[in-house]
């Protein structure tokens, strides 16, 4: 059994604020450490769990944010940089998928980092009609490949949300959020300790078949709101848009994978 963590980092545990997760901020490197001790204590419980290899996907920003000589040798594979079309580089080779350190979706009162792709541009985004954020768009992109989503780690409005969409997942709520930029945090050893077991019930569940798929009806219907109109794309060379007014669009695409390459 091969097991896929596709990382984000504000959901990781220790992390509260902005500065943490920005590269030309001052605590960057603060939080470059505590997204590889996420990612260390999570491959240490798949591999108690019995699971052969772990790939590790970076998706945060520029896929920056490990600190390559302090990834635990209970990793297999390090995904970093950019993997073209495809979302999740080498899922094919795996049978299901962890997302570790994601937030609430955009609007999400009082969530830790909240938003949905961009703070700075994207206010909402609608799939089929439902406002959506990153975990139920992921979710989709792993479920288009035929993979479920088995654990979630976040503050405690990221596990809400995913268990709105994904009833049977695994959630390791490492902090409990307050405000967009404070929380209650959990003490990095409880933190580990909590995404290591949480990693080992995962793959219990997944081989009791308590995990199914999630997907989202096809074809999309998807609209995106910025929260400014300069931003607004460019018809022209991006014939799969429209334009709805100063501030929307809509966008064609026949998969979620699709769709994210070009909302991103």
């Amino acid at each position: 059994m091969n097991i896929y963590i596709n990382v984000d980092i504000e959901g990781i545990s220790g992390i509260y604020t902005r500065e943490q997760v920005l590269p030309t901020e001052y605590r960057f490197d603060e939080g470059r450490r505590l997204i590889t001790a996420d990612i260390n204590a999570v491959a240490k419980g798949l591999k108690k769990a019995g699971v052969d290899k772990v790939y590790v996907c970076d998706t945060h920003g520029g896929s920056y944010s490990l600190i390559w000589e302090d990834v635990s040798d209970d990793v297999d594979y390090c995904i970093c940089g950019d993997t073209a079309e495809t979302r999740y580089l080498g899922l094919e080779d795996c049978d299901a998928v962890i997302l570790l350190g994601y937030h609430a979706m955009a609007g999400t009162h009082r969530a830790i980092l909240e938003h949905s792709w961009s703070s700075k541009s994207i206010q909402n985004v609608w799939i089929n009609g439902n406002k959506v954020g990153e975990i139920a768009m992921d979710a989709s992109v792993a479920g288009e490949h035929g993979k479920p989503v088995i654990m979630l780690s976040g503050d405690d409005k990221a596990c809400a949300e995913a268990k709105e969409v994904l009833p049977h997942v695994v959630c390791a709520e490492v902090k409990k959020a307050c405000a967009i930029g404070g929380g209650m945090l959990l003490p990095p050893r409880k933190a580990h300790e909590l995404l290591e077991q949480k990693a080992i019930e995962a793959v219990e569940a997944f081989k009791g078949n308590e995990c199914k798929i999630y997907d989202f009806d096809k074809p999309l219907d998807c609209k995106v709101e910025y929260t400014e109109r300069t931003v607004l794309p460019n018809t022209n060379k991006m014939p799969y848009v429209k334009i709805i007014d100063g501030r929307t669009i809509s966008i064609e695409a026949d998969s979620t994978e699709q769709l994210i390459s070009r909302i991103c």
